[in-house]
């Protein structure tokens, strides 16, 4: 990809960065992409701006989430006036402008989840990190350094994401199965679920967990209709790897994809590259051939 993917928000976990490296496992043309755990769809935003299909179904447990990419898309204007008075609003407080983050903050969580709460919240919060209590409520806190992104930049990236897939796209915030019973031969499935060690027990980076189990078994189901998938799913960091592997009997080839440097790493004086698994379907496999042979977990050890 030549331009820069555009995004609507700063969003911990996207992955923006990585999508041309995902992109390269992709057929160049194919019916349908279904996003199961779309967050803020950045591999469809990537996906669309290299026109390898005009259909889309973006779907996320998390319903104010989908909430906020149904409304960017379709109704741009409209998001980015209302986002514009709640930024706005925060000036009213002076300087103890952080109360009215904690204010909005209150109101979403009592009911109030319109797109622009949502958006509001995302731009305000620390480092774009979606974080939710045992409760199911936000309970990230606000970014003391500055007041947001500016709506004269929201407006920029909403304008962008919505002229990729404006009039292409279906909105769900259905259980992933649901999504897969949709997906048929022809389509393409990329999956960014949560990772292990947050499957099993509610984590505050996610709405919802997935069983490791479950999730496995629920891929045969795909498999079984001959339907093309990629996965995102753990990886390696600082010479250990992290999740256990997908079942052999899957027939999935496991890659390593560079995504950086570790910022947990960096703040904590260290230097270490996170290295991203990326699982690809049988009938994907053959596209692995043409783009640059991918490191083993043996050889990030060694490194």
């Amino acid at each position: 990809m030549n331009k820069r993917t555009p995004h609507i928000v700063q969003y911990q976990g996207s992955k923006r960065i990585l999508a041309p490296q995902i992109l390269q496992y992709m057929p160049s043309r194919f019916e349908r992409l279904y996003e199961p755990f779309s967050g803020m769809a950045a591999i469809s935003i990537a996906v669309a701006q290299e026109k390898r299909t005009g259909i889309y179904h973006i779907n996320d447990i998390n319903a104010p989430l989908v909430g906020l990419l149904s409304a960017a898309i379709d109704e741009p204007d409209a998001l980015v006036s209302r986002y514009t008075f709640l930024w706005k609003e925060q000036f009213d407080y002076g300087t103890e402008h952080e109360r009215h983050f904690y204010e909005v903050r209150r109101r979403f969580n009592a009911g109030e989840k319109s797109p622009e709460n949502m958006l509001y919240l995302l731009a305000r919060c620390v480092k774009g990190a979606v974080r939710y209590g045992k409760d199911g409520n936000f309970n990230q806190s606000p970014d003391r350094r500055r007041h947001g992104t500016s709506p004269e930049n929201i407006k920029e990236n909403i304008n962008a994401v919505s002229s990729l897939l404006r009039g292409k796209s279906a909105f769900s915030a259905l259980d992933y199965r649901e999504i897969f019973e949709m997906a048929g031969p022809g389509d393409l499935v990329y999956m960014d679920p949560p990772y292990q060690g947050t499957t099993n027990v509610r984590d505050n980076r996610y709405y919802a967990g997935v069983p490791f189990a479950e999730f496995a078994a629920a891929l045969e189901s795909l498999n079984r209709k001959n339907v093309d998938f990629l996965i995102s799913y753990d990886g390696a960091c600082g010479g250990k790897e992290y999740g256990e592997e997908l079942p052999k009997e899957l027939e999935c080839k496991k890659l390593l994809l560079n995504a950086g440097r570790s910022t947990q790493a960096t703040l904590l004086g260290q230097r270490a590259t996170t290295y991203e698994a990326l699982y690809i379907s049988r009938n994907l496999q053959p596209y692995t051939q043409f783009v640059p042979r991918q490191m083993s977990f043996l050889e990030v050890v060694a490194q």
